[in-house]
This record gives structure tokens, sequence and C-alpha cells, in this order.
């Protein structure tokens, strides 16, 4: 591993937090740092809801199969995007953006020392209502993942997941190590 590439090696999805709360000014970080991210035609269509209340935390948990540790967790986002601000109102565009920006801002929760857990919600139309009536989202609103943040309890190895398998050079070749 590319030691200069180390703080994405290192960014694990984590599940733990302390219960040491993470500043106002750590949060203005990490949004500017989303939304440094590319954008079609620098439509910018994200919005972030931040949530820092231990009841809808608990309650995004429970529309959430897969988002127990907001329970705990001193800090959730919620990344939505307006399709109205998409290049073309393109659900596809914004979708992009949107994942863009999440990256940016898992990196930068990770340089900056802190453990953080995406969490996905759009396609599925019962955790996207869910949320929108939780927090009152206008129609044109759409909640696409949410993140849960905080310092972590315990670390995770940097590793790679990187897969010769799955490079191909030139033009597509089938490979016996399962590339498809």
């Amino acid at each position: 591993m590319n030691p200069a590439l180390q703080f994405i090696f290192s960014r694990r999805s984590i599940r733990s937090f302390t219960e040491q709360a993470v500043s106002d000014e750590l949060v203005e970080d990490l949004l500017q740092a989303a939304m440094a991210a590319p954008s079609a035609k620098k439509k910018d269509p994200w919005h972030f809801l931040v949530i820092r209340d231990r009841q809808r935390l608990r309650a995004m948990a429970r529309i959430q199969p897969y988002g127990r540790m907001l329970r705990q967790a001193p800090l959730g986002i919620l990344v939505c995007g307006d399709i109205e601000l998409a290049l073309d109102q393109e659900l596809s565009f914004m979708l992009q953006d949107l994942s863009a920006a999440m990256e940016n801002l898992l990196l930068a929760a990770n340089v900056l020392g802190l453990g953080a857990c995406w969490v996905g919600v759009h396609p599925r139309k019962e955790r996207m209502s869910g949320l929108a009536e939780l927090f009152g989202l206008p129609e044109r609103i759409i909640p696409v993942a949410a993140v849960a943040l905080g310092w972590p309890a315990k670390t995770a190895e940097a590793r790679t997941r990187y897969n010769p398998a799955r490079v191909h050079r030139e033009e597509w070749t089938e490979t016996s190590a399962g590339g498809s």
C-alpha cells in the first residue's frame, strides 16, 4: 500500500463510538470537505441534515435496519439531494454527486481522527419515506444516505481490497478469478 494513500486505506466503517461530542468546528470541516466534491455542472444538489438529538438518532436507527450504530453515535448526518437542483433533474446525476460528497465526508472524518459509518437509505422506499417523515423533508428532497459519526471506541487495521481480477486493460476479459 502506498503510504501517501494511508488516509484512504485506513478509512474503515466504525460502528462503536465513545460518548465524547464532536465539536461544531469539526462538523463544519466535514461539511466543507463534503461540499468540495465534484458535481455534474457544479449543480451541488446536496443538503446535509446534522442530527445530535438522541431521540432523533434513535428514531433514525429504528428506520434503518443496518443503522443500529446511530443509537449511540454522538452525531448523525443525513445526506439528501434536491432533485430540482440536479443536472437535468436526473436522479442518476444527483446520486453520483451525493456519493462523491459522502466519500469526501468519510475520508475527512478519518483524517480528523473521527470514526464514521455510511448507512444506505436510497433506493429503499420505506427508509426514504420514514426519514422524510421524521425530518419533515419537502417532496423534492430525497434522503440518500446517513452517516453515524463520533470518536471511535476501537480502531481497525488499514487495508486494501484491491482485486486484480476486477481490472481489465484495453478491453474486457473474463478471468477465472471471478471477474464478470
